[in-house]
């Protein structure tokens, strides 16, 4: 069964452009679901957009199985699917899905990536339990993809319990504030070649902390503005080529890792090691992100590292259209598939 009979089909929210203009680029049939108040902006581009499903409300996603299965439909996911859909109407879709869904569980609770992380003998910074006096800095974070929500930051114990009286969240961990350069690595782990590809890397634009940095310690005391963490915004990056060998080591470690923690297939396809680079170089995993991040719209029309393995434009999405499209022509779909 070749290209022309699957349909490549994605929420209209978060990296939908890219993960369509990628699949269109290589031969697939297009198409996006969305709310009527996105319609304008993908029927805007309707060069590489084939079809728009039109849904009142992202819950009722499911409600096209039908249609998608008889489109022979492969839905490629992003940072909005759990966000949107929520994790059991992820895992209960029987629409062809690319990538591994036992990976969701691992990505969404912090506890277990952080298990994940050590085994794969990558640094992450130290974690504070209950009942451990905080002696440093710390961010407190929520679980689950909420681009950035859901976060505060604490100098010592008295702030900390402070702020965790408001603090509306059940569920948070609490962890070192690790002094250094936020950067964020994005992969692409092929399980048809066994290869992982660094594809990219961004910094994220946050408000209002990035704002916040632009003032001099002594104009912000009064001001009374809490540092919020919400990304609104990305910014490609270059890194000095000294550090590449070791974010690729630490991939390869975390895709091996991930075989032996979420059989059969572990973690295949983009994902991204977001990462605070000290001033000793050394490099902790904050947080992993096991799918395509929106980092990667900054390369639509690739990266510099895309560039030496391709010599073609290679966006992130478009390296997925061409993964779905390999498996294809060499009658290994099942092995980029989740059913």
């Amino acid at each position: 069964m070749g290209i022309i009979n699957h349909t490549i089909v994605t929420l209209g929210s978060h990296s939908a452009l890219q993960i369509l203009k990628g699949a269109k680029d290589e031969g697939f049939k297009t198409a996006v679901v969305s709310t009527k108040d996105r319609i304008p902006l993908y029927k805007s581009y309707g060069n590489f957009i084939d079809e728009i499903l039109e849904i009142d409300r992202w819950s009722d996603f499911l409600k096209l199985e039908k249609e998608l299965l008889k489109r022979n439909a492969i839905i490629i996911p992003h940072g909005s699917f759990v966000a949107y859909l929520g994790m059991d109407n992820n895992k209960s879709m029987k629409t062809l899905y690319f990538g591994n869904k036992k990976v969701l569980d691992w990505e969404e609770n912090r506890k277990m990536q952080r298990k994940w992380m050590e085994k794969a003998r990558i640094k992450v910074p130290h974690l504070f339990k209950r009942g451990d006096k905080i002696d440093r800095p710390v961010i407190v974070k929520s679980y689950g993809a909420a681009g950035g929500k859901g976060y505060f930051t604490a100098r010592n114990q008295k702030e900390f319990d402070t702020k965790l009286i408001s603090f509306s969240e059940q569920k948070f961990m609490v962890q070192e504030y690790v002094i250094g350069v936020p950067v964020y690595f994005h992969f692409f782990y092929s399980p048809l070649t066994k290869k992982v590809e660094m594809m990219s890397l961004d910094k994220r634009y946050e408000t209002n902390v990035d704002s916040l940095g632009r003032i001099p310690a002594k104009n912000q005391r009064g001001l009374n503005i809490e540092p919020s963490f919400e990304v609104v915004a990305n910014i490609p990056m270059a890194i000095r080529e000294s550090l590449l060998p070791e974010a690729i080591s630490m991939a390869e470690r975390v895709v091996e890792t991930s075989q032996k923690l979420m059989p059969a297939k572990g973690l295949f396809g983009p994902f991204c090691l977001e990462t605070i680079i000290t001033s000793t170089e050394e490099i902790y995993v904050i947080e992993i992100s096991a799918r395509i991040v929106a980092g990667t719209n900054c390369f639509i029309d690739g990266s510099p590292y895309t560039y030496l393995n391709y010599e073609e434009p290679m966006s992130t999405g478009r390296r997925i259209a061409r993964e779905i499209k390999n498996a294809i022509e060499q009658n290994r779909l099942k092995e980029v598939l989740d059913e």
